[in-house]
């Protein structure tokens, strides 16, 4: 290799056969070319044929390919740490073993590098087979984003380009004592202390593989392993970010993902003890972390794990827990003008938890609804030439719900984010008036409401949509009754003038529909081939 290559990739490698492979073809085939690049693998003591597949590449690439063997070290940090000793590139860029890079990702990345001065480039990154990227961050393309007002704290993996001179600077290293995790320290301390950074969102330049038995590390630490990384990481950037709105901004994150995925679905099967151990670092994080601003900004869920087990409430965050997986969302209580999750824990004495912790905070929550609603009755109400039909809805919110009412729908609901379940109506939208005569009654175990209505049908070709509408803590919500294996009503015929036959369906995806259509119609065409003959007759007369 002649002079100092733009670009030294980092290549961590434990046991990656076959997919080693793949990653080392892309990133020999990469448009930058490879006079301009240079490739630092460390094997980490593989037990597979991964090593033999380094030396196979080094031995044909001899000026791009540098290879180097050691002993296992149990984790990614300790190779890509070696690896940082010997690259020469003007910037490093890390990738996982199992992964690979789009043919022009590192000539971009460089590329708007030396456009934009930047210390830190971030190419867009994909998921494969499976795998979560957050893309929250790739909406656009941008010459400089901020660690503190951007996705960026969601896009702490390591896989980005970084300036050397920056690395070496400020001597940033993988700590080796987190075997899962440890890109992040790296990652923050790098965005604190760049000058500008950059996103490249126009290009798919890293793809990321779940492999097909999961045996990514990421995906075989346990809860313990996971509990100390992420306390490790928080300590470390709390000593980088003065506590206020920046560190909030870092720290929503790792509320929101890492310690969030400690206490889901999994949780009740753990045994006791290593549920009371989670529970206990957890409220030692959140006791020091958790402030008003980041609770505020979690959805409930969330924020009402957090608080138990912040409390050290094992037994009612399991129950919480168990709770959801089996029958779904907690019911609603709505209470001037404000809206409360009933999750175990809610205004329990002994637990003393503010009300804050379950209220719905600037939330979307369609899903939840939806998932309460059910249809209990249907039935026809017919009276000589008029026809209504007789509802019975169940909703899932209790306290004040005298505005929720039902209505037949005679569009779908148009497109939204808020699906599947339901929508969010735009703000300021008034709930409809009610239909016919409607009423409200508890449920008789205190965690819904029923709604009872008497909606009249017109004469009219049409199908027509059931639908709830209840106000949620401001926000009118429109959700569709689900039919769940109820009784329907026998189709019918009403009216003797022009006889209409009225039904009661479940479409293609189990929404109540009733559909009311004429029993007669001339067929297509009589009313124009009438309408040309009387012409016709007309002129004759005429003439």
């Amino acid at each position: 290799m002649a002079g100092t290559p733009d670009v030294s990739v980092v290549v961590a490698v434990y046991n990656t056969m076959p997919y080693l492979t793949e990653c080392l073809n892309s990133l020999l085939g990469q448009s930058i070319g490879r006079d301009r690049l240079e490739i630092v693998a460390v094997d980490d003591g593989s037990t597979d044929d991964s090593g033999r597949e380094l030396d196979r590449f080094a031995e044909q690439y001899p000026d791009t390919v540098k290879v180097i063997h050691q002993e296992n070290s149990g984790g990614p940090a300790a190779p890509s740490n070696r690896a940082l000793d010997v690259a020469t590139g003007r910037f490093v860029y890390f990738i996982g073993s199992d992964d690979y890079l789009g043919e022009q990702a590192l000539e971009r990345m460089v590329a708007c590098a030396d456009e934009h001065g930047s210390d830190i480039v971030v190419g867009k990154m994909v998921g494969t087979n499976g795998r979560y990227v957050h893309q929250a961050l790739y909406k656009k393309s941008d010459p400089d984003v901020s660690l503190y007002d951007s996705a960026l704290p969601f896009t702490l993996a390591n896989t980005k380009l970084f300036r050397r001179e920056l690395v070496e600077q400020h001597k940033l290293r993988f700590p080796e004592d987190m075997p899962v995790g440890s890109d992040q320290p790296f990652t923050i301390e790098a965005c604190v202390r760049a000058r500008k950074i950059s996103v490249v969102a126009d290009y798919t330049c890293y793809y990321a593989v779940k492999r097909g038995d999961a045996s990514n590390i990421t995906y075989r630490a346990n809860h313990l392993a996971r509990l100390h990384c992420v306390s490790e990481i928080m300590r470390h950037a709390a000593g980088l970010i003065e506590a206020g709105p920046k560190r909030d901004a870092v720290f929503q994150r790792h509320f929101t993902w890492e310690l969030a995925k400690l206490v889901q679905e999994d949780f009740p099967s753990l045994d006791r003890e290593t549920q009371v151990q989670l529970c206990a670092g957890i409220a030692r994080l959140a006791d020091t972390y958790f402030t008003d601003a980041i609770r505020d900004k979690l959805d409930v869920k969330r924020r009402v794990r957090i608080g138990l087990a912040q409390r050290g409430a094992v037994d009612e965050l399991v129950r919480a827990i168990a709770d959801e997986t089996e029958h779904g969302p907690p019911p609603f209580l709505l209470e001037d003008g404000r809206a409360f999750a009933r999750y175990p824990g809610f205004r329990d004495a002994r637990l003393g938890l503010p009300d804050r912790l379950f209220e719905v905070i600037a939330e979307a929550v369609p899903r939840q609804l939806a998932a309460g609603t059910e249809l209990l009755s249907a039935e026809w109400d017919q009276s000589g030439d008029d026809m209504a039909v007789r509802l019975a809805v169940r909703i899932p919110v209790t306290g004040e719900t005298g505005s929720a009412v039902l209505r037949l729908a005679a569009k779908a609901m148009p497109k939204s984010a808020d699906k599947p379940g339901g929508r969010r109506l735009p703000v300021g939208t008034d709930l409809p008036a009610p239909a016919g005569e409607p009423s409200r009654e508890p449920t008789a175990d205190g965690t819904g409401t029923v709604l009872h209505a008497r909606i009249p049908v017109e004469p009219h070709r049409a199908k027509l949509g059931v639908r709830a509408y209840v106000d949620v803590a401001g926000s009118v919500y429109e959700i569709p009754v689900p039919v769940r294996g109820r009784p329907l009503p026998l189709a019918r015929r009403w009216r003797e003038r022009i006889p209409y036959r009225i039904s009661a369906n479940a479409n293609a995806k189990g929404r109540l529909v009733i559909t009311t259509a004429p029993l007669w119609e001339p067929p297509l065409g009589v009313g124009k081939r009438l309408r040309q003959l009387m012409s016709r007759v007309k002129r004759k007369l005429t003439r």
